[in-house]
């Protein structure tokens, strides 16, 4: 069950590095080529917001079905174990909101630089007809 996580990891890892990307300053002549590139990704990134909702059931699903251990009849290394299946849900939680906040972050962000692309080509188009 390690793939999956370690597959949403690296979406969201490419979807910070691309919003990183299209928000640095300076980068103006790669711009076209980062918003071409950017937007073409996004409808398959889209497949994440499924993926992540299926992983968040699923760890509802171990939430609901794991055994307490609150009793004293636990052993240290039950009760270990389960402090480390709690940890583990939790961490599990975050990378999900954060992949889910990077894509729309990224979709956002993609927006609006293709609108300020366009003003800027209006912008330009109004000064050398005047």
């Amino acid at each position: 069950m390690a793939l999956e996580w370690v597959v949403l990891g690296y979406a969201a890892g490419a979807e910070a590095i691309m919003l990183l990307l299209l928000t640095v300053p300076g980068l103006n002549p790669l711009r076209k080529g980062l918003i071409s590139v950017t937007r073409n990704l996004l409808k398959p990134f889209l497949s994440i917001v499924p993926f992540c909702l299926f992983l968040l059931m699923d760890i509802y699903w171990k939430y609901e079905t794991r055994p307490t251990c609150e009793s004293e009849s636990c052993s240290p290394s039950e009760y270990l174990r389960h402090q480390k299946s709690i940890m583990k849900s939790q961490r599990n939680v975050l990378l999900i909101a954060c992949a889910l906040v990077f894509y729309w972050l990224l979709y956002s962000v993609t927006g609006l630089v293709v609108k300020v692309e366009q003003l800027n080509q209006r912008v330009e188009k109004m000064k050398a007809s005047d």
